[in-house]
């Protein structure tokens, strides 16, 4: 096995950076390997690359994913550089600051990317990706229509999950998808990053918030807010919901919603990685209530 700064070094050159002198990996992504690049003529660089791209367009539909962000509703991304079937070269963000202070302004970026790009379809104009799982888009007027078939029915059959599920909590998973109306409030679709865990939240040089590795389409914001909720934030996270609620007008059951929505999250882990860090028993907790028609 090729070494991973080698990999992506070699991978680099092949697309055409051939300054780039040494990579430095980086951990946090769990599809692609990753790393900051030094270059003989230009500044870093991050890139990504895949050994064996599940496509030709994993990188390419990422890269329209981070200009509707920062076009359609002014969240900041970085610049791309460069984006292939084997490489996603990028500028380079830092690691959050610490402290309260950029989770507020954080809950002001989010709020403002959900408040100003409302949607009267569910999708988006391609398909793209959610880790190496190809992300189906197909234009709906029903959100709960879109969500039940492409967000949550649509992991069943992966053989992971049908490994990890059993028969039960599988027509548990459909009928809860049949009582999605009763279960959650209808809300409007607007652009969501839609794979908003706590490491795809980086900053600028500034301090200010950044987001990177979207997997975009107008679906509920609380699609995003579920992401953030259920993938253990950091302490100092906690006003970021409270601002948030309050910038957008959430009712206050909003808390009891985000099992539901996260399990398209936890079914998207379950089926692509051999540790699913407690995917499989957060569905079948969810999942339990709907194993009867009682």
């Amino acid at each position: 096995m090729v070494p991973p700064a080698r990999f992506l070094l070699e991978s680099l050159r092949r697309a055409g950076m051939s300054d780039a002198v040494t990579v430095e990996p980086v951990a946090g992504g769990l599809a692609a390997l990753a790393g900051i690049a030094d270059r003989r003529d230009g500044p870093p660089v991050f890139v990504k690359a895949l050994a064996d791209a599940p496509a030709d367009d994993v990188f390419v539909a990422e890269a329209d994913g981070l200009a509707a962000l920062r076009r359609l509703g002014g969240v900041t991304t970085p610049e791309v550089l460069l984006a292939g079937r084997e490489v996603l070269v990028l500028s380079v963000l830092r690691p959050r600051p610490p402290g309260e202070a950029f989770w507020e302004r954080f809950a002001h970026v989010l709020a403002h990317l959900h408040l100003s790009t409302s949607h009267p379809r569910f999708g988006w104009h391609r398909d793209n990706w959610l880790g190496r799982r190809r992300q189906i888009n197909t234009w709906d007027d029903d959100g709960f229509a879109f969500f039940a078939q492409h967000r949550l029915l649509r992991w069943l059959g992966q053989p992971r999950v049908e490994a990890a599920l059993d028969a039960g909590d599988r027509k548990a998973l459909e009928r809860l998808c049949d009582r999605l109306p009763e279960l959650l409030p209808d809300r409007p679709a607007c652009l969501t990053h839609g794979d908003l865990w706590a490491q795809n939240v980086l900053a600028t040089p500034d301090g200010q918030p950044a987001l990177i590795d979207p997997a975009v389409s107008y679906m509920w914001a609380e699609v995003d807010l579920a992401h953030v909720w259920s993938t253990s934030p950091p302490p100092e996270a906690r006003r970021f919901f409270d601002v948030y609620a309050e910038l957008t007008g959430l009712d206050g059951d909003w808390r009891s919603r985000m099992p539901i929505i996260q399990l398209r999250q936890h079914l998207a882990v379950l089926a692509q990685f051999d540790d699913d860090w407690g995917a499989a028993d957060q569905i079948r907790a969810t999942l339990a209530p709907f194993r009867t028609n009682t």
